[in-house]
């Protein structure tokens, strides 16, 4: 594996913290994609007393060579009382914002949507003004199952483009560019109120042209929020990184990415899709709808 740069390095985490934050998790039994994608971000969000909740895992139905979630074609019921027990990890930890994401569930006929609105109620019945992103695989191209997810009127709705079209087939290759840009188009056209957030990972071998040009693609369907990341190699078995992108081209994106008309560019080498997610609520105050 490549030696990573000098700004890829991140301080240690306080453990007293990520403990407590730990505590509560294992208590309720509950998974984050904090731990199980290795994020490299988890000191910073778990020192902060936030985190985001993996749902309907911890094993996915897609086996993507960049991702370090395990693989399982056939994966777990969907447990009944998951919604509660994530509304009560919310309420220990006092959240004002809450991100869940899942796994992908290809193995159910709604893709895990209904799991989703469960998930949603159940924290907004303990805590009423904590703001809610959803973070969603592409539903297999359900759009009957986005509609109803949609009905919970989550604040934010991301759903990640990973990577440049001509990438697909080799990082992402049970996916699709254009159902991708199709989610998010009906998700603004379903729920006008909810922002809505995509993100890439960059340093696979993709151009600034291609990079440039999927920015562009998200604004045309609506997307209100961008993140920009560097890929990390979870391990020899995963894709190897192609390049370590520089933080003056990553801020020369972010820079472009505000010129397109998004409300917010996240855009770092350590950026991943729910880095600052909570910075959402001062969006709502400076864009409302």
């Amino acid at each position: 594996m490549a030696v990573k740069p000098e700004w890829l390095r991140v301080k240690a985490p306080q453990w007293q913290r990520v403990g407590k934050v730990k505590e509560i998790l294992r208590d309720l039994s509950l998974n984050t994609v904090c731990e199980e994608a290795s994020c490299p971000n988890i000191g910073e969000c778990f020192n902060a007393g936030t985190a985001t909740f993996l749902i309907m895992g911890p094993a996915c139905t897609r086996a993507c060579p960049y991702c370090d979630i395990d693989f399982d074609k056939k994966p777990k019921s969907l447990d009944p009382t998951e919604p509660y027990r994530l509304a009560e990890a919310a309420r220990r930890m006092q959240l004002n914002h809450l991100v869940i994401t899942s796994v992908n569930r290809d193995d159910l006929p709604d893709g895990g949507a209904s799991q989703f609105v469960n998930c949603i109620n159940s924290v907004r019945g303990v805590s009423p003004n904590t703001t809610i992103e959803i973070l969603i695989p592409d539903l297999c191209g359900n759009w009957q199952a986005l509609e109803s997810l949609l009905q919970s009127v989550p604040e934010v709705l991301n759903h990640n483009t990973e990577t440049v079209p001509r990438l697909y087939r080799r990082v992402r290759p049970q996916g699709d560019y254009q159902r991708t840009m199709e989610l998010l188009r009906r998700s603004r056209q379903i729920s006008p109120t909810t922002y809505t957030k995509s993100g890439i990972m960059v340093g696979l071998g993709e151009t600034d042209e291609e990079v440039r040009q999927v920015m562009q693609d998200l604004r045309t369907v609506g997307c209100d929020i961008l993140t920009i990341g560097q890929y990390l190699q979870p391990s020899q078995k995963h894709l190897p990184v192609c390049d370590f992108i520089n933080p003056e081209q990553f801020a020369t994106w972010q820079v472009y990415g505000e010129q397109l008309g998004f409300l917010q560019v996240v855009s770092s080498p350590l950026t991943r899709s729910s880095y600052h997610a909570e910075q959402v609520r001062e969006l709502r105050t400076l864009f409302p709808r």
